[in-house]
């Protein structure tokens, strides 16, 4: 009989105190062990019945075929508590594991997509511990707890109708949490592994690295992927940071105020010797340019050297269970034949076309509605100070600026909320595709936030000078606010806000410690982390060459946001549940989008330096031929961009070899159970 893994330490407590006995039964001779690892924690509402407390216990430890999780369950102190402990046996975690796609390492050395039937000839395969990562064995965890299905229509006993009322083929999970009878779901901690997680990430003394493998292995591929990702941005930064610092204090700075002069203002003589060979904007536009595209072709190729090496590139969603707030029609899945709700995808695509996109626009224009209201009431209080000149009017001039700061937050908050619903009435299948669509939303939004007023300003004020104040403001600004919210705040929170489990000793009971960490606030995810580092992207990409400091400010906002980010995800929120991904997802897209729209900014902003403007001057070009050239260069540069991103694979040659690899087996183990079912079918 094999055995289950060796306890780990700091989550095993449970099983010393309660007992083995105090699980649930497994019928599976394999996953019988003395040894049960703890892996997520939930929690229930104070008043929730005891009945209702067994029988959500009875539908987890339930086989698949009953529409339960088959995962092992324990009540915590008793069943009167309001805490459920849940583990996963054996089987369970290597049948998810194949479903999922997982890559694991065969007995050659190989990473190969899982398979329950070949499952012993994969390394590690006796000890769950080093087969599978904390955070993947706790994300099965929750996708069988997310898998849970209702078989036909029936009452939860302990709750009336009809909040207690289940059709067939409900989420049970969400019904649950919709009655709030479930308060909270949380993957557990292990404390020792935490602890040297955090000695060796962000109490690093060194500035440079960070354990990606261990934030693998312990918060799972979401959250490594965006520590990978901000790893490489900030490396990615000291070139344009030594450009920029060599352009402001090495360079002849670019005289702004030559290309907006007025007839009445006096115009100092030039002369050709204080001019520098080469414009500082053209340095920095056209490396920008190609810094960014660059950047983004290798981090591709880090990308799939990291999918490949965590076992990622080879997922099969699409295949899985629907998300929980899934809804159609109860019918027969063509692709899978399983029984489960359809919903055509022409009245998914009809949604999107009829409500979502109108809705965005609708924000879009009351961004637009914003900005114009905010060049509106400058002007108009520009002229009364100018008028007055009083300290009152003084005092007014600030007030369009912080009008339109409310304006534009109120109108974030509100917009964040109206994206979630349309996505949610939009109806995707899978959690994937709601997230894509979900966040594709919210970075439209973004986008006009952030930089229309920058976009206005150079290219319909064509104001450069403008635009350099504005850009530095920003940033100075952004930093400021970074360096409080992301170094002190934190601090402030941990040192006199202490967190739940501060006072408890290594002796008191497990189930103090497990409600501990149950008290501590939900994880906000890493959605206004990655929105930073977009917004953050964009700056430099689109408008460094009339403000060469910003990548060393940027450079400088990074290396503390490394440790900050880290130091934060773990000491002051609950361990998040991180789904097993190939990429960024979506934020790859987007800055990829940036990137390319880098060319065309920065082409017209070169249109828009004072030297360009002297030489079709001088040159006696008229307005209509400028224009011309600036389009044929454009077109030139996006060719350049083209060849770059073609020149640099997407992938390195060794991982498209073991990707290939990967799918020649995976057909002529096919092709081998397709000829053994045909042998057996004509015998019998």
């Amino acid at each position: 009989m094999m055995s289950q893994e060796e306890p780990q330490e700091g989550l095993s407590t449970l099983t010393k105190v309660t007992g083995p006995s105090s699980w649930s039964r497994v019928s599976c001779p394999c996953c019988i062990s003395n040894h049960i690892e703890p892996l997520v924690l939930i929690q229930l509402a104070e008043n929730v019945q005891p009945i209702t407390k067994q029988w959500i216990m009875s539908m987890i430890s339930a086989p698949v075929k009953a529409g339960g999780a088959q995962l092992l369950v324990h009540p915590g102190e008793d069943m009167k508590g309001d805490m459920i402990v849940v583990a996963a046996p054996r089987c369970t975690l290597l049948r998810v594991t194949e479903d999922l796609g997982l890559c694991k390492t065969y007995q050659d050395g190989n990473m190969t997509a899982f398979s329950f039937e070949d499952r012993d000839n994969f390394c590690n395969i006796d000890n769950m511990q080093q087969f599978l990562t904390l955070a993947e064995r706790q994300y099965i965890v929750k996708h069988e707890l997310d898998s849970m299905r209702a078989m036909e229509d029936q009452r939860i006993p302990g709750i009336p109708a009809p909040k207690g009322k289940l059709k067939a083929r409900e989420s049970i999970l969400q019904k649950l949490e919709k009655a709030g009878v479930i308060r909270n779901i949380t993957p557990l901690h292990d404390q020792k592994l935490l602890l040297a997680l955090g000695k060796q990430w962000y109490t690093h003394k060194s500035l440079w690295g960070q354990p990606l493998d261990s934030i693998h292995t312990y918060f799972g591929g979401t959250i490594a992927y965006y520590f990978s990702f901000l790893d490489f941005y900030t490396l990615a930064l000291f070139p344009p940071a030594i450009l920029g610092l060599f352009i402001t204090f090495f360079l002849p700075s670019a005289n702004f105020s030559n290309g907006n002069k007025t007839d009445s203002e006096p115009t100092l003589p030039k002369h050709d010797d204080e001019q520098p060979s080469v414009s500082s904007y053209m340095v920095q536009a056209v490396f920008s340019m190609l810094w960014s595209t660059v950047f983004m072709e290798l981090w591709k190729r880090r990308s799939a050297a990291l999918s490949y090496h965590w076992g990622t590139f080879n997922l099969a969603e699409q295949f899985q269970e629907p998300r929980p707030g899934f809804h159609g029609e109860l019918s027969t899945n063509p692709v899978t034949g399983r029984l489960e709700p359809l919903f055509p995808e022409w009245k998914r695509r009809l949604r999107i076309g009829v409500v979502s996109v109108p809705v965005v626009g609708v924000f879009l224009g009351l961004v637009v509605m914003g900005m114009a209201g905010f060049y509106f009431f400058e002007r108009l209080v520009s002229g009364w100070h100018k008028a007055s000149e009083s300290y009152f009017t003084a005092v007014l001039l600030y007030l369009p600026s912080i009008a339109h700061i409310l304006y534009t937050n109120v109108l974030g908050n509100i917009y964040r909320n109206v994206a979630l619903q349309l996505t949610e009435v939009e109806n995707h299948r899978e959690a994937s595709s709601f997230d894509y669509h979900h966040t594709t939303k919210v970075l439209v939004f973004t986008f006009f936030n952030n930089f229309a007023v920058l976009f206005h300003i150079a290219f319909f004020k064509e104001d450069l000078p403008l635009l350099r104040k504005r850009l530095s403001s920003l940033l100075i600004v952004t930093q400021v606010v970074n360096q409080f919210t992301e170094v002190v705040v934190p601090f402030l929170v941990d040192r006199f806000l202490t967190s739940a489990d501060r006072n408890l000793k290594e002796d008191d009971p497990e189930v103090d410690h497990l409600q501990a960490q149950g008290s501590l606030p939900a994880f906000p995810g890493l959605f206004a982390e990655y929105i930073e580092l977009l917004v953050q992207f964009g700056y430099l990409s689109l408008f460094s060459c009339v403000y060469p400091l910003t990548a060393p400010l940027l450079l400088l906002n990074n290396l503390t946001e490394i440790r900050t980010d880290a130091y934060k995800l773990c000491k002051l929120f609950n361990k998040p549940f991180s789904a097993p991904v190939a990429n960024m997802g979506v934020w790859q897209l987007a800055f990829e989008v940036l990137s390319f729209i880098s060319v065309m900014s920065n082409c017209w902003l070169l249109l828009l330096s004072p030297q360009v403007k002297e030489l079709t001057e001088d040159a006696g070009l008229s307005s209509s031929k400028v224009l011309v050239i600036a389009v044929i260069v454009e077109h030139v540069l996006i060719m350049v961009k083209m060849i770059l991103a073609v020149m640099i694979p997407d992938e390195p040659d060794w991982v498209r070899i073991k990707r290939e690899q990967i799918e020649y087996h995976s057909m002529q183990a096919l092709k081998k159970q397709v000829t053994l079912s045909t042998n057996v079918n004509f015998l019998m």
